[in-house]
């Protein structure tokens, strides 16, 4: 049976369950980070309040996935990649930072195969933020 062109038009966004899942995901992830020792580099390189850093990348999240553009109205001319330019990241944080956001993708209700595409291409900006410098240690 053939999909109906409105399963087939489907925005990623509407498809991980739109904005609830995508501030559970992002919920999750800080909560990782903030409590696992596995991720304390990482969490050594975000100030001490994540609440305006949960809302902020649930906002890029939402748009990026195809929803709500808002995080691009309020940051405009503003490339993600570009806006950790001043972090000093690290491959050890960038696999960390993917670890977190991999398991809280799979600990939430979104397909395996669309949340492995998902975390598949956030790695993939995670280590694009690499530093330089950092990466030939």
């Amino acid at each position: 049976m053939a999909q109906s062109d409105e399963a087939v038009h489907r925005t990623p966004f509407e498809l991980v369950g739109g904005a609830t899942i995508v501030r559970q995901v992002v919920d999750r992830f800080y909560d990782l980070m903030d409590s696992e020792p596995a991720y304390t580099a990482l969490r050594a390189v975000h100030a001490a309040d994540l609440t305006p850093m949960r809302a902020s990348l649930a906002g890029f999240l939402n748009a990026w996935l195809g929803g709500p553009r808002d995080w691009f109205v309020e940051h405009p001319g503003v490339c993600v990649m570009s806006a950790h330019t001043r972090i000093a990241i690290n491959r050890e944080t960038s696999d960390q930072w993917t670890d977190a956001m991999r398991r809280a993708i799979q600990e939430s209700p979104i397909d395996p195969e669309l949340g492995a595409k998902m975390a598949e291409a956030l790695a993939g900006m995670a280590q694009g933020m690499i530093k330089r410098s950092a990466a030939a240690a």
